[in-house]
């Protein structure tokens, strides 16, 4: 046995993040795979396996196709690459809206089947109750208030919300609600930055903003977004690398090499052995 003692690294957890409102921003990113997730855990307090993983993994058209086996899939994969951060996974759309008991049981599947740490839910007008109740039974929630990309095919696309008088109100109503409930954290996506900030400084919950200003306590992209691998990101986007670029670039040397026969090359090649002269 090694007499050297393994440093045992202590994951997250919904009170950790919660005692992080008003103080060092927490920096949370998306991840769907293991590889990734490793990468990200050491520069992240939350790794949230979003359910955008049905758009930018799967390609799908938005996020209402996106099952609970897929994010729990993900979410073990994730799970498996990550030590440090906490991972909060998605609950997809029609798992937790149609009674308190069916989203309670999906999150406990999701909870026990992943071994993640919390889900995130989005929080439309009637949530708060279920919510509660998720707490209460041991459940820590996340959130996720102002653009709710769930409703997209009732609100007619991705729409930056709190435009108007009636939907600032309606947000901000919605936040103080999801915060009062219980949440640990409550994201806050699309909004300007004055109802961003005037819900950061209303609930006593952090604040994680997706376009919604750095007014908030903490802030998260789609990884896949601030790498660079679409040709197209939303305007709250900052790109931090030219990934498509990168990998287009890659896998066009790769090509003219096995086009040419320059791939594989001798060092990279396997030969049997010359047998031994007697």
């Amino acid at each position: 046995m090694s007499s050297q003692k393994q440093e045992v690294v202590r994951r997250l957890a919904a009170p950790d993040i919660r005692a992080r409102k008003g103080g060092e921003p927490l920096v949370c990113l998306t991840a769907y795979d293991a590889p990734t997730a490793e990468i990200l855990d050491a520069h992240c307090d939350v790794l949230l396996v979003g359910d955008s993983v049905g758009m930018v993994v799967h390609g799908l058209p938005n996020t209402v196709g996106v099952t609970l086996d897929m994010m729990i899939l993900h979410g073990k994969a994730v799970m498996r690459g990550s030590k440090r951060a906490m991972v909060v996974i998605d609950m997809p759309f029609g798992t937790y809206e149609g009674s308190r008991e069916l989203a309670y049981q999906n999150c406990a599947r999701v909870m026990q089947e992943t071994g993640a740490q919390g889900v995130k839910v989005e929080s439309g007008p009637t949530i708060a109750e279920t919510i509660a109740y998720l707490v209460q039974r041991g459940i820590p929630v996340m959130g996720h208030v102002g653009l709710r990309p769930q409703a997209v095919l009732t609100e007619g696309g991705f729409k930056a919300k709190g435009k108007t008088d009636d939907e600032r109100l309606r947000v901000m109503s919605e936040a103080e609600a999801t915060a009062d409930a219980g949440a640990f954290a409550v994201v806050i996506e699309g909004v300007a930055e004055g109802l961003a900030r005037e819900i950061t400084e209303a609930i006593d919950k952090p604040t994680i903003g997706i376009g919604a200003s750095a007014a908030c306590d903490g802030q998260i992209l789609v990884t896949h977004d601030m790498l660079g691998l679409f040709d197209w990101t939303p305007k709250f986007v900052r790109r931090y690398a030219d990934m498509r670029g990168e990998i287009d670039r890659a896998v066009a040397g790769y090509a003219a090499d096995v086009k040419t026969r320059r791939f594989p090359a001798e060092v990279e090649t396997y030969f049997s052995k010359k047998p031994v002269a007697q």
